[in-house]
């Protein structure tokens, strides 16, 4: 008997130092991923692929992806953010976040009227570089009425305009890079029919009301100094740096800075306070970095 009570007492004992050892672990990992650049891009990178996989279950499940605003009821949304179908539009991308942000223009300068969960981007962070590379594109891109296809293999779609002017000038290549309904990607921002339908609807309604071109920046992730921290050492690490200005400056005004190509380079300067579309926040001084492949 006191052998029995003996095993018993050693099993309780191995078991409280293996929990302990375990919390240990998990506080370790916690903290390596907190404290070091590396650590913090393997928790991104970890996290990105559970979101990955939960955005395909819930699109193959036909609910809505979690974060998606309430589509149906689109004109209490517009009426409270006292914004309205037709206003100039600007949209953001960010792909470590899977999230497309929609901003309209009011009475005050550009307000955010939805911030959409991305089903699927493809390749991983960093600019396309080639046909074929499956990798969603980074960089500023405008789109005309003419770059959109109502009759899109994935329900309906718009060309971001990639190759541009810049791209170009490191003789990148690539067609067709849109953003588009469904869920896969070989090089697209896919963001589920539902969502692809306001948008879509919101973009006809501004070029209607005089918009000539939307400008779309499309970020690796949001442009903090933690992620540019984190993200110091990466090839691509000064392309973005180079994005970050334009980032910084839509922030502080909520207008899209003018933007231009100077020797192989993006250069962005503040937008005056009545701009309203591309043609009024380009700068004349640079080529365009939007001449693309789609004009």
């Amino acid at each position: 008997m006191a052998s029995t009570k003996s095993s018993t007492k050693k099993k309780r004992t191995y078991k409280k130092r293996f929990f302990l050892f375990l919390c240990l672990m998990i506080a370790s990992v916690a903290l390596f991923s907190l404290l070091t650049p590396t650590g913090q891009k393997t928790l991104d990178a970890w996290q990105d692929e559970v979101r990955m996989k939960r955005q395909k279950l819930y699109y193959r499940l036909g609910l809505p992806l979690p974060g998606t605003p309430n589509l149906e009821r689109r004109k209490q949304r517009l009426a409270e953010a006292k914004l309205k179908a037709g206003d100039p539009m600007f949209i953001r991308i960010f792909k470590l976040e899977s999230e497309l942000e929609l901003w309209l223009k009011g009475k005050e300068g550009f307000k955010l009227f939805a911030t959409y969960p991305i089903c699927r981007w493809s390749g991983r962070l960093g600019p396309k570089l080639k046909e074929g590379d499956r990798q969603s594109p980074e960089g500023i891109y405008t789109v005309a009425r003419r770059q959109l296809n109502a009759n899109s293999r994935w329900y309906k779609s718009f060309n971001l305009g990639y190759p541009n002017i810049y791209d170009r000038s490191f003789n990148r290549t690539g067609s067709y890079l849109m953003v588009h309904g469904g869920c896969s990607s070989i090089g697209c921002y896919a963001m589920t029919n539902p969502v692809m339908k306001e948008i879509w609807e919101l973009i006809l309604a501004s070029y209607r009301k005089g918009q000539k071109r939307i400008m779309v920046h499309a970020f690796p992730f949001h442009m903090t100094d933690r992620n540019l921290r984190v993200y110091g050492n990466d090839k691509w690490a000064s392309f973005w740096k180079e994005l970050k200005p334009a980032y910084d400056m839509f922030n502080e005004s909520r207008i899209p800075p003018k933007v231009s190509l100077c020797r192989q380079q993006y250069h962005f300067n503040a937008a005056e306070s009545g701009a309203k579309s591309y043609e009024d926040v380009l700068d004349k001084n640079c080529e365009s970095v939007t001449a693309s492949n789609a004009e």
